[in-house]
């Protein structure tokens, strides 16, 4: 079954320096969806990825398989999460996309 567009919840607004997690699932797609998680059009790398000339200024964990990338929030982050975009895939049908989250530092 192919997959539905995935919720994710991304806090409105974090304090700087705290720990946040934002999150992507749906729950149609048999077998279950992997999601991926973009910076600014660039997949963010699976497991701890830190910046690159791409993703600058980012330090990370996503997890593809639970739809979860968490992060320390800095004023540079939320540049990185405005516009960010979140995919489910399963190997069955169109993959799916999520609405763009913006929040706060």
């Amino acid at each position: 079954v192919a997959p539905t567009t995935p919720v994710c919840d991304v806090p409105s607004s974090a304090m700087t320096g705290t720990v946040v997690q934002l999150s992507c699932k749906e729950t149609e797609g048999s077998p279950p969806s992997e999601y991926q998680w973009y910076k600014n059009g660039v997949a963010l790398l699976e497991k701890t990825g830190t910046g690159s000339a791409r993703t600058p200024n980012i330090t990370y964990t996503m997890n593809k398989k639970s739809g979860t990338l968490v992060s320390v929030t800095t004023n540079s982050v939320i540049a990185s999460y405005q516009g960010n975009r979140t995919y489910s895939s399963n190997g069955v049908g169109l993959s799916q996309k999520c609405s763009v989250k913006r929040m706060q530092v």
